[in-house]
């Protein structure tokens, strides 16, 4: 009977991952310190704004457990079941809060409009259950086709903003506000594929390509991009009163109020009066 016990003379991880656990636990600072940040800006906000800082404390919460299983890893040779289960748990409400938000954003939800269209409900409805099912299967392969199709399902609603805010700005007097959501809401598709791509793509052929030891790249790079896209998503929906997403038409002097007239034989002669808002011209015209 032969005993063989392996290790490297810092604990049980090997070269490529030995790095790991520092790394997630200085990302969880990181990512922590700009949930606080955030948390500390929200006045007079949306609810989807306190669903992006709850992403936020999620994520930083996950990397801390993640942290914390790679710790027991290194140091006793295996996993401690208890903080694995935690770190699970943790991390697919993270991923669950990116997609929800990320397609909350998307569909323009409580900027824009107050309820989701029914095939906005069916993109949630494919998903949510794709990602938990993406979580729990053990095919690398699958995981990853499936990861595939939760960010593509997740561009759909920010195309369907877009292509809205085109209509919108051809036909109401607001196109000046219209285009500057429209211009944000490119941004945001752009940003989404840079994510995607930087995160699904580039960071999978970095891990191929670099040499063994330095495969913990690949982490890295995937951390560091989502915390980017994080403070990028931020600042450009933030609650301020300058942000084109937010803003309700206040320069009304262009905004004509019309009084409704009918035509009823019984208000014949009644004047019509449209008023500049300014309070500066009044214009009378008799109704037909």
């Amino acid at each position: 009977m032969i005993r063989i016990k392996q290790s490297n003379p810092d604990g049980y991880l090997s070269a490529a991952e030995s790095p790991l656990p520092r790394l997630y636990i200085s990302m969880a600072a990181v990512f922590f310190t700009a949930a606080v940040v955030w948390t500390y800006t929200l006045y007079s906000v949306f609810k989807i704004h306190w669903l992006m800082a709850a992403l936020a404390y999620t994520k930083a919460v996950s990397l801390l457990f993640h942290s914390i299983n790679y710790h027991f890893i290194n140091s006793e040779g295996h996993p401690i079941e208890g903080w694995a289960v935690v770190y699970y748990i943790t991390h697919l409400l993270k991923g669950a809060l990116l997609f929800i938000t990320l397609a909350l954003i998307g569909t323009g939800f409580a900027f824009v409009k107050c309820i989701l269209s029914d095939k906005e409900k069916k993109i949630f409805m494919i998903v949510i259950p794709l990602q938990v099912y993406g979580e729990y299967t053990p095919w690398r392969e699958i995981l990853f086709l499936v990861d595939l199709i939760c960010c593509g399902a997740v561009l759909f609603p920010v195309i369907w903003s877009i292509r809205h805010l085109q209509e919108a700005s051809n036909t109401d007097g607001k196109d000046a506000m219209n285009l500057e959501k429209l211009k944000l809401f490119r941004h945001y598709y752009v940003m989404i594929v840079c994510y995607i791509y930087f995160t699904r793509i580039i960071a999978i052929l970095l891990k191929l390509t670099v040499p063994f030891q330095w495969q913990w790249c690949h982490e890295f790079l995937v951390e560091v991009s989502t915390l980017i896209f994080f403070v990028l998503t931020g600042f450009k929906f933030r609650p301020a009163s300058n942000n084109p997403y937010l803003q309700l038409p206040q320069d009304e002097e262009d905004q004509e109020m019309d009084e409704v007239i009918t035509e009823s034989g019984a208000l014949e002669g009644i004047h019509k009066v449209k008023k500049i808002s300014n309070g500066r011209e009044r214009q009378r015209e008799v109704a037909l």
